[in-house]
């Protein structure tokens, strides 16, 4: 059996609060395939976004064990961590986080620049022609529609084909509409460049189309689900 992508052994995260330390997870341990598309449900506060932040070394375990394609992200401080997700890991947010200053197209071409990319233009404009935004490229995120600017998200994070794909909330800002067509993307851009996918949801449709679901609460594991029971889990 090869060695999972991501794995977690007894994963813990404490964050300073206004009344002292607050534990926000509680010894995670989990492993992810390579290829598979992993769900994160659960209430609001039970750990999910946090444990997304920590599995893409956002956040920094505060015990435990994280490790990505073999490495040890515990043990890097935050330049080495920047650098591995520039290199490994797209992260699609639920609030875009693109820069307003700066077309869809420059937008799409920051992380491949950053890598060192000499086509980084042309691989960024190929990005946004497959989630559909072609005709789209020389308008900025304020001339933009909101599912518009999560497809310049989308394109921004698998542009630099990473091994693994991290979203949070990503339709959680969006119609239904727009939400559906931004998820067959998501799941188009996973197939496409076969990334492991982990991603954050309340969107029952979104749980469902996922390998493997798990249930976070409290900061802990509570369980894994499988089928129709990932929709309706994930839309409480």
């Amino acid at each position: 059996m090869s060695e999972p992508i991501i794995s977690t052994e007894a994963a813990r995260l404490t964050l300073d609060g206004n009344a002292g330390k607050v534990e926000i997870l509680r010894g995670i341990t989990l492993e992810v395939a390579k290829g598979e598309t992993l769900g994160l449900i659960g209430p609001s506060g039970s750990g999910k976004s946090s444990l997304l932040m920590v599995l893409g070394g956002l956040e920094q375990a505060s015990a435990g064990q994280v490790k990505v394609l073999g490495r040890d992200l515990t043990g890097m401080n935050e330049d080495q961590l920047a650098r591995f997700r520039r290199d490994h890991m797209g992260v699609v947010f639920q609030s875009f986080h693109l820069i307003p200053t700066m077309t869809a197209l420059e937008n799409v071409a920051i992380p491949l620049e950053l890598a060192g990319h000499d086509d980084a233009f042309e691989r960024a404009r190929a990005e946004l022609d497959a989630v559909g935004l072609g005709a789209r490229c020389d308008h900025y995120p304020a001339q933009m529609s909101g599912g518009e600017q999560q497809r310049v998200a989308l394109a921004r994070a698998s542009a630099p084909r990473p091994e693994i794909l991290l979203a949070d909330e990503p339709t959680g800002n969006l119609d239904g509409a727009n939400g559906a067509a931004i998820m067959d993307l998501l799941m188009g851009l996973r197939d496409r460049h076969g990334a492991t996918l982990v991603m954050v949801t309340h969107a029952p449709e979104l749980a469902a189309r996922c390998d493997r679901v798990l249930r976070l609460k409290d900061g802990k594991l509570d369980g894994q689900l499988d089928g129709e029971q990932d929709g309706q889990e994930a839309a409480r």
